[in-house]
């Protein structure tokens, strides 16, 4: 039988949308790890705010931060590292997609400047994105430590402009629980460059994918088994579609430990 591979979103998805807990997906965080079946974060926040819920779920493998603009692999993990993996310190090795930060900033100063009513969290002390965020001031911090992709607010109606406006820059915007600019990457990229290194590890590998916005649906293309959770009002995301989906039912962490028992079963 394959070995199965699950890549999940967090934020709406493993954890609350609006608690943050993963108190809901216990049952199958225990069988998944009782099974010794890896689990790959997947989530548009910061290594900082990631390596802090790794902890909490004694998750030891690689992670992807930002929108699939990092991967942070634990040394020795897929033995040697390779030539184009950076040292990131900390245990870590790095595979760099994502754009560089301060690009990313100037992107914001100049959509502001054509009139775009837009604030990154560059531009919000670390109290405004708690508020915002719903965070505590020690996590909101964590928040702000960007590298490759810059959550951002936008008031304005005319989506599509602001979408076409950041293309033209040369750049890209996806969204979760805010707007997001980034560079030439993406979730389903940085799932498939790990997807090739687990298959040379184990062989045969069956990947899942488990998310609940429109930044997940690279990574739902990308995988074996894509999944949707609900979203907070119990519907999914109309956004959010790849052939063959699952729709789990259940909301966020609720409907999280529910698919994957239930793929477990199957399997």
């Amino acid at each position: 039988m394959s070995q199965t591979i699950i890549f999940t979103d967090l934020d709406g998805t493993l954890l609350d949308h609006e608690t943050y807990s993963f108190e809901k997906a216990n049952e199958a965080l225990r069988a998944i790890k009782s099974k010794e079946i890896p689990l790959v974060i997947c989530s548009s926040k910061t290594r900082a705010e990631i390596e802090k819920i790794r902890i909490k779920l004694g998750n030891t493998g690689p992670f992807i931060s930002e929108n699939g603009g990092g991967i942070f692999i634990p040394d020795g993990y897929f033995g040697a590292s390779e030539p184009n993996w950076e040292d990131a310190g900390g245990g870590c090795a790095l595979i760099r997609l994502g754009a560089k930060y301060d690009d990313l900033r100037d992107a914001i100063v100049k959509l502001r400047s054509t009139g775009f009513y837009i604030r990154g969290f560059g531009d919000m002390a670390a109290d405004e994105v708690a508020e915002l965020a719903g965070l505590d001031l020690a996590d909101a911090e964590l928040a702000k430590l960007r590298e490759f992709d810059e959550p951002f607010t936008f008031y304005g109606a005319d989506k599509e402009s602001l979408r076409r406006a950041i293309e033209q820059l040369g750049l890209h915007h996806t969204m979760g629980r805010y707007h997001h600019i980034l560079g030439d990457s993406d979730k389903g990229k940085a799932v498939s460059i790990l997807a090739g290194m687990y298959r040379r590890k184990f062989g045969d590998i069956t990947t899942v994918g488990i998310g609940d916005s429109p930044n997940d649906v690279p990574m739902l293309l990308a995988v074996d088994v894509p999944v949707v959770v609900q979203q907070p009002d119990g519907k999914y995301h109309p956004e959010v579609e790849a052939p063959g989906i699952r729709h789990a039912g259940g909301i966020g962490p609720a409907g999280w430990n529910k698919a994957v028992l239930e793929i477990m079963s199957q399997r």
